[in-house]
């Protein structure tokens, strides 16, 4: 697989994690990078709250050491005048990129005019991307194909137009949310028309969906079949270079979600439901996970989660 450049970062191949709230902490971020994926970022914040520099916003933007690079700050907003801020921040020199979300489709965030809403002012999606480059940052964008109506094409040239380094499609409007197939022929006729990388996403779940998407698109970028689950990357490696993926094992999962655990508490990311969250993907696929996630569900500490992933380990 040939690298990707997103301005002047290189990657070292074309698989991507998406920002997921509640997921993409760092701990995760590394356990993905770990099993190959080559891009990722920071779950969506608003620039606002970094604004705020209130202390569970910074907790989001934890970045893991010089292994969770080449790394993205996604941001969402609605108006320049708080981007001219946000630019003007010194934390901003720890990241690779600034990418700009414009897919979100939660009822808060399209309240606050931001996140996917932007899809209705493709001009002012333009407007923050041709701000932040003209600041001298490297900025991305992630879109859907429109908030209810399909734009996917004239807001993809207005990005572009405006000096975007790279593109990602979510191949679903933010109306349809996730309930709808992914139409992938839009990505490709967005392909087409411009000239920047295009990143595809929605619905790649596994090798042969990305071995599909890659054939369309730059990069393929991976979502819920990696919440839980860092090992999709590896094994869509594999079947790229094999053509077969191999089966996760029982004691590999409970590992990995052991390592989560270690590495959360390392950077003081500690917090149990989203803990929880991912432990419900980590703990499937072998016999008896069912009863593992339901015990899992009752723990009430972080001490208890670990004397648990310890005690599974040993089964």
């Amino acid at each position: 697989m040939s690298n990707l450049k997103i301005g002047n970062i290189i990657l070292k191949n074309r698989l991507f994690l998406a920002p997921m709230v509640d997921v993409t902490d760092c701990a995760f971020r590394l356990l993905c990078r770990e099993q190959g994926a080559a891009m990722a970022y920071t779950e969506m914040i608003y620039v606002n709250a970094i604004l705020h520099e209130n202390k569970p916003t910074l907790k989001l933007m934890t970045i893991g050491g010089a292994k969770d690079r080449p790394l993205g700050l996604q941001v969402t907003g609605n108006n320049l005048g708080e981007f001219s801020k946000f630019s003007k921040l010194k934390l901003l020199e720890n990241y690779n990129l600034i990418d700009i979300n414009c897919g979100c489709p939660s009822v808060k965030i399209v309240g606050s005019e931001a996140g996917s809403y932007l899809l209705n002012d493709p001009d002012k999606i333009a407007s923050f991307v041709k701000f932040l480059k003209d600041q001298g940052f490297v900025v991305t964008a992630k879109i859907r194909l429109g908030f209810k109506n399909n734009k996917v094409l004239e807001v993809s040239r207005k990005i572009e137009k405006a000096g975007a380094d790279l593109l990602t499609i979510h191949a679903r409007t933010a109306e349809q949310r996730n309930s709808e197939p992914a139409d992938w022929k839009w990505i490709s006729k967005v392909k087409e028309k411009i000239g920047i990388p295009v990143v595809g996403n929605g619905g790649i779940i596994d090798g042969d969906s990305t071995e599909k998407m890659l054939e369309i698109a730059d990069g393929a970028m991976i979502a819920g079949a990696a919440i839980g689950n860092p090992f999709v990357f590896r094994e869509i490696l594999r079947f790229l270079k094999t053509g077969k993926e191999k089966e996760i094992t029982k004691q590999e999962r409970i590992s990995a979600f052991s390592e989560y655990l270690r590495v959360a508490s390392k950077y003081e990311i500690i917090d149990l439901s989203r803990i929880k969250f991912l432990g419900s993907g980590f703990l499937k696929g072998f016999d008896g996970a069912s009863n593992a996630r339901a015990e899992m569900m009752k723990l009430k500490s972080f001490d208890e989660l670990e004397i648990f992933t310890n005690r599974l380990r040993k089964t």
